[in-house]
């Protein structure tokens, strides 16, 4: 599949999300009283979130989230920070950025969807929150200046990138030096079966775009960073693949038991070389 037919699915499906939002329609994907009744959840995007963060931004953010962790929280960001979200929808995680880094501080969401860019602009206006600002455009490019950044997170998006290395490279470039990166995604363990990685749609699904552990210890190392780390934040039974792949065309259970434990969502860290005395 080529990196554009990659990048138009994307566009569809979360521009359908936003649009599903915006009319009122759907249940949130990561909230933590989830009915489960959406077919476009699955289990990666539940159950992210308590409470107390959900009541710090609109509805419509969390109904917009499709995310697999919580990178806000696990990123300890710290008042005054500049922070970058890759991939940001509907602006839940950039709102609770927001909120963390505090009025000194700074967060931005990048997203190419403009139904979840007119979106995640209405979720701003509804929070009254002033650090915020949403930029059109691609993680492959990243519409900010070198050394610019002290923290980037993203939620279960660089999967979904064709061409992950211009990613990473991206990320390493605007990173301030001692920036870190503090991302959710979801990792692969182990071998995956072919039929599972050709099927277009698990892509979108945020499984078959998806990494090994090892890959992408060696592609974060190859952009620069150092101190990089994959910690497990949920590991995916059987009954949750078999989620997964219901209705697409593939034998689930014929597949199913070579699925156990292959996936996980995970929080993925690394930090940008300090360089210099000053720095």
């Amino acid at each position: 599949m080529s990196t554009e037919n990659v990048k138009e699915m994307v566009k569809k499906k979360y521009g359908y999300a936003a649009l599903r939002v915006t009319a009122g329609d759907g249940n949130s994907c990561c909230a933590h009283d989830r009915s489960g009744q959406d077919g476009s959840c699955d289990p990666i995007t539940s159950n992210l979130y308590d409470a107390a963060q959900e009541a710090e931004v609109p509805d419509a953010a969390i109904k917009a989230s499709l995310g697999c962790g919580n990178p806000t929280f696990l990123a300890e960001l710290k008042a005054g920070e500049v922070v970058l979200d890759l991939g940001s929808g509907g602006g839940f995680d950039v709102l609770l950025s927001a909120r963390r880094v505090g009025p000194t501080g700074k967060a931005f969401g990048l997203d190419m969807t403009d139904e979840m860019l007119a979106l995640a602009e209405e979720n701003k206006r509804k929070s009254g929150l002033a650090n915020v600002e949403f930029l059109k455009g691609e993680i492959e490019n990243i519409p900010l200046p070198d050394n610019s950044v002290d923290v980037i997170i993203s939620n279960c998006v660089i999967n979904l990138s064709g061409d992950k290395d211009r990613v990473l490279t991206e990320a390493f470039r605007v990173l301030k030096p001692g920036g870190r990166f503090a991302v959710s995604d979801v990792v692969v363990r182990g071998h995956v079966p072919d039929a599972i990685k050709k099927n277009m749609e698990l892509w979108v699904g945020c499984v078959a775009g998806a990494l090994s552990d090892d890959e992408y210890l060696s592609k974060l190392a190859g952009a620069g960073f150092d101190n990089v780390g994959i910690e497990p934040t949920r590991v995916y039974s059987i009954e949750d693949a078999r989620g997964f792949l219901a209705g697409r065309g593939i034998n689930v259970d014929a597949l199913v038991k070579e699925m156990e434990g292959k996936f996980i969502s995970a929080f993925v860290r690394a930090s940008k070389p300090a360089t210099g005395c000053c720095s």
